[in-house]
């Protein structure tokens, strides 16, 4: 019956098919998010912007040596040492003093390696006897890409929640951390509320000035009073003691209202400069590097001040062992970064050298006297070279090495396998006997069995048979649902 029931789930399903979805979401959304996000270019020439509008992506082609163009097949790919990629095409329009010139708008801007059996790829939708007569194996799977004419597979990475409040016990209990990964647009800041034993708290983020007071900073944030600071926490007695105690640090630092807040942080963050740059340095901290996820325009501060309380609140009820320290090996506290999600980090990556590169282009036609037009400005190559470079040697951005990997062809279970596998990114000379441990939350999830002997021995793990990875919602429908049912914001 077990057998029935399998052979029926996988005619639905793919073995590869977080991949695929992943990837096609990334096809649907990804692309035109990242354009949207940079949405103008503004080189150093007097009245001159270039717009960004719609991107589209063909399906795979190749140029030949005379110029001709024509569609390329998988086999022919691996045959040639070709690179199966898409041409993509981006609408760019020149805008002269306010005056948009809408003549040929849309420009090749670059390739990108389109994955086996996606919705770019021929082969999607294809039955047995045209597979066959494409030169494939009706059993292949896809999933993968083909770049140089070698088979390449994209290796999942699990990495903690980003967004997610963590309360952990550090350095033999003596520090509580209550840290978030804030995540925005490719942009990742670990913002960290740190409590010391005796109850002072302090607030760590990235380019943060040292032993910042958590109360200074929920002040500069905009929670001025003693009293708005005190109604944003719980009425536990424990809590409230530990706020008390961290407001009269305020009155030996000097800090009593938001002015002498933010001049407290512009004193730590640029000693010995100038009163007013030490403040904007303060506000500039605050706006971009601290829980960026929350939004990064002056309008988001309360909302920052309000969620560092909250961190705080966590924080000290794990001191005084009100509720439990957050497990970061709980399979609930990570998420997985799937093909669709690795490659827009690359395009993101790619896209905004993209971007420099036609400014500058711009700028330098323009102080030789040339006529600027769209089309001789963006140099396609400057994309391309950027994800191919990536794609055929694993060196992935913010230093992640392997990611890109040679596909495992020893045998068809090698590459569903390879295909499947699930990387951590911890390192592999420390023991990190927890993170290797076999967590309750991994039943049903990863195979308990199928891991690699020595050093990276349950580092690397694989997806067992049935396991499913949904490939994530917009988080903002989530909140209008929310809202919907009467939870108030």
């Amino acid at each position: 019956m077990s057998g029935e029931l399998l052979t029926a789930y996988f005619k639905e399903n793919s073995l590869v098919k977080q991949h695929l979805d992943s990837y096609n979401k990334f096809i649907d959304n990804g692309l035109q998010t990242i354009v949207n996000r940079v949405g103008i270019i503004q080189p150093a020439v007097e009245g001159f912007e270039l717009r960004f509008g719609q991107i589209r992506i063909e399906k795979p082609k190749i140029i030949e040596a005379d110029g001709a163009q024509r569609a390329i097949l998988p086999s022919e790919a691996r045959l040639r040492n070709l690179t199966y990629a898409a041409p993509i095409f981006l609408e760019i329009v020149p805008v002269f003093n306010g005056v948009e010139k809408t003549m040929f708008s849309e420009v090749f801007i670059g390739e990108l390696p389109v994955m086996i059996k996606s919705k770019l790829c021929y082969l999607d939708n294809m039955s047995e006897e045209e597979l066959i007569a494409a030169g494939e194996d009706p059993a292949d799977p896809g999933g993968y890409f083909i770049i140089n004419g070698s088979e390449r597979a994209l290796t999942s990475i699990e990495d903690l929640a980003p967004n997610k409040i963590m309360c952990t016990r550090e350095k033999d209990n003596t520090l509580i951390t209550a840290k978030v990964f804030s995540t925005r647009f490719g942009f990742r800041a670990r913002s960290v509320v740190e409590r010391t034993n005796d109850g002072a708290m302090r607030v760590v983020f990235p380019a943060s000035p040292k032993d910042l007071a958590f109360t200074a900073t929920l002040r500069a944030l905009g929670l001025e009073k003693k009293e708005d600071i005190m109604s944003v926490f719980s009425d536990d007695r424990n809590v409230k003691n530990d706020v008390l105690l961290n407001l009269e640090v305020d009155s030996v630092n000097k800090v009593t209202d938001r002015k002498t807040a933010i001049e407290y942080i512009g004193r730590k963050a640029a000693p010995g400069q100038a009163k007013d740059y030490q403040e904007k340095r303060a506000e500039i901290l605050l706006d971009t590097y601290l829980l960026p996820h929350i939004g990064n325009t002056p309008a988001d501060r309360i909302r920052k001040a309000r969620y560092l309380c909250k961190m705080a609140e966590h924080a000290s009820k794990v001191a005084y062992k009100e509720i439990p320290q957050d497990d970061k090996d709980h399979y609930a506290n990570k998420r997985i970064k799937l093909a669709g999600d690795l490659m827009e980090d690359l395009f993101r990556y790619a896209f905004q050298f993209l971007v420099k590169d036609v400014s500058y282009q711009a700028g330098r036609a323009d102080s030789r006297g040339r006529h600027l037009a769209v089309q001789t400005l963006v140099r396609p190559d400057a994309l391309t070279d950027r994800i191919r470079y990536s794609m055929a040697t694993g060196n992935w951005i913010a230093g992640q090495t392997g990611v890109s990997q040679l596909l495992d062809r020893t045998s068809y279970l090698s590459t569903v396998s390879h295909l499947r596998r699930i990387i951590s990114p911890l390192s592999r000379k420390h023991p990190h006997f927890k993170a290797r441990d076999l967590h309750g939350t991994h039943w049903g999830k990863l195979c308990p069995n199928e891991s690699p002997e020595g050093p990276s021995c349950a580092l690397v793990k694989n997806m067992s048979l049935l396991c499913e990875v949904s490939i994530g919602e917009d988080e903002k429908a989530v909140e209008e649902a929310i809202v919907k049912l009467g939870v108030k914001p």
